[in-house]
């Protein structure tokens, strides 16, 4: 499928400062970048500081005063499988190195704090059928509501309030995979057919000696996902991280189906 992607965003910096930027669809295997434009104004110098491995697109500027961003792109998303019951779950010696760092806990996902959880309640399933039956104990249990969590919330937090936004389901599901040790990282995305419209952070899980995309929330298809960013939680998807301080504005992202 074909997405057309537009991010509108407008800040204010009362002092000069750093900014990075990851708003830009990135370039990997399951999706093709066929048009994009990245414009601000007033205009900056741009610094790129992209990832090949992850095929992530940073951009890093100078900002001061009043600030308007406009990101435009056209995207084609290829078929995503997502039988994840069919996929195995690698030993630790078979994983990929840059996997490793995705069985680890992180600051907003401490999943060494759920592995008797995870033991007592999926130990008795492998693989694949595991991280199923993680994504269905999270979806009978976690309800989707604003206004539970804040930016420092965890999800030990998660677990025990049992609500949150896209960003508590994604580090709950994370640190329970983890736990189970199925490398989990976080994604985030543009989201076809999500309301309302905005930046939704889903899980990447690494089944059958690949990632494979899922969302926790079961709130977007995995086929309107268009990729942005990975890593080992919120802290490092942020679509924007200010080396300094800066006032929000507006902000308005929209994803279509492209005739």
């Amino acid at each position: 499928m074909i997405f057309q992607i537009e991010a509108r965003l407008a800040y204010r910096f009362d002092q000069r400062c750093e900014v990075l930027l990851l708003l830009e669809a990135a370039r990997s295997a399951d999706q093709t970048v066929l048009s994009e434009s990245l414009r601000l104004e007033p205009q900056v110098e741009i610094a790129r500081l992209d990832d090949p491995v992850t095929g992530e697109r940073r951009a890093v500027f100078v900002a001061e005063g009043d600030l308007e961003i406009r990101y435009d792109a056209t995207v084609e998303v290829n078929p995503r499988d997502s039988r994840l019951g069919e996929g195995h779950v690698s030993p630790v010696r078979g994983l990929p190195g840059e996997a490793l760092r995705y069985l680890r806990p992180s600051r907003y996902c401490p999943s060494d704090r759920f592995e008797s959880f995870v033991a007592r309640e999926f130990g008795a399933l492998h693989s694949g059928e595991q991280v199923k039956a993680v994504l269905a104990w999270i979806s009978a249990h976690v309800d989707y509501r604003a206004g539970v969590s804040n930016v420092e919330s965890t999800a030990l937090d998660t677990f025990v309030d049992r609500a949150g936004v896209c960003r508590d389901f994604t580090h709950l599901a994370i640190s329970l995979c983890r736990a189970a040790g199925v490398p989990a990282r976080a994604v985030s995305a543009y989201a076809w057919g999500l309301e309302p419209p905005d930046m939704h952070a889903v899980v990447e899980v690494f089944l059958g000696g690949r990632w494979q995309l899922v969302d926790p929330t079961g709130l977007a298809p995995v086929d309107g996902l268009v990729r942005v960013a990975t890593g080992l939680d919120a802290a490092d998807i942020a679509f924007m991280t200010i080396f300094g301080r800066g006032e929000h504005v507006s902000q308005t992202f929209t994803i279509t189906q492209a005739a």
